[in-house]
């Protein structure tokens, strides 16, 4: 893999409680001056990002109902109508866990079901052709037998990308869950590994598992070991 191409895996994210405007704008520079695929903001500063983004190759993401997915329906659904509005053309949506461990499974599917088609349908309304909707199912939470259904739910709800972690829960990502996900995923699912990835060579073991695309806080320290000879240019 080449370092251009291993950069466009990369969704550079700031989701710290403390995470500032002046931070969220150099997040922005360092997503262009390093060609990744997407910054992932706070959705209060998502028509910031999309300012600062205007006119480059990186795409504006954010997060939805994090990092609990708690939130009713109708409150997630507007969330998700409010980011795309807003510039947001990728969207992270936490799956209500505590409704998953419980076993109403008729109420996550018809929830990840609604959320696809909200995003399928503000993004025809913005005139955005390649709206990408990704589920968190926070895989620390789950039984290899649990992320099996997890990925099947989204799968049949039409969301884009299945996501192992918040970062926020009591592990992140593992090329183990990855390659689980994957395995489990159909061909138009894909994969995204987030939560705790700090260095190239554990990006590369998520890439290898079957991620195609990674949440990372310190993607440019990891892009320097890269340019540095981790990958060729």
């Amino acid at each position: 893999m080449r370092v251009r191409e291993f950069a466009k895996t990369i969704d550079h994210t700031l989701l710290r409680p403390d995470a500032t405007e002046k931070e969220i704008v150099r997040l922005c520079q360092e997503a262009v001056e390093h060609h990744f695929a997407s910054v992932c903001v706070p959705p209060c500063y998502v028509r910031l990002a999309a300012r600062e983004l205007r006119g480059t190759d990186v795409k504006v993401g954010t997060v939805v109902s994090f990092p609990f997915g708690a939130d009713v329906t109708r409150v997630k659904q507007a969330a998700v109508r409010d980011a795309i509005s807003g510039g947001a053309s990728e969207v992270d949506v936490v799956m209500n866990i505590s409704r998953f461990l419980s076993g109403d499974f008729s109420y996550v599917a018809e929830e990840l079901s609604s959320l696809t088609q909200e995003v399928s349908v503000v993004a025809m309304n913005n005139g955005l052709n390649d709206a990408v909707l990704k589920v968190i199912i926070e895989t620390a939470y789950l039984t290899d037998e649990m992320k099996r259904l997890a990925v099947q739910m989204v799968a049949a709800s039409g969301a884009d990308f299945v996501k192992t972690s918040t970062g926020f829960g009591p592990a992140g990502a593992s090329a183990k869950d990855v390659a689980l996900l994957r395995e489990e995923a159909p061909e138009g699912l894909a994969v995204k590994a987030s939560g705790g990835i700090s260095s190239l060579e554990q990006a590369l073991e998520m890439l290898n598992a079957g991620a195609s695309r990674l949440g990372m806080s310190r993607s440019v320290q990891v892009m320097k070991e890269a340019e540095d000879g981790g990958l060729q240019e």
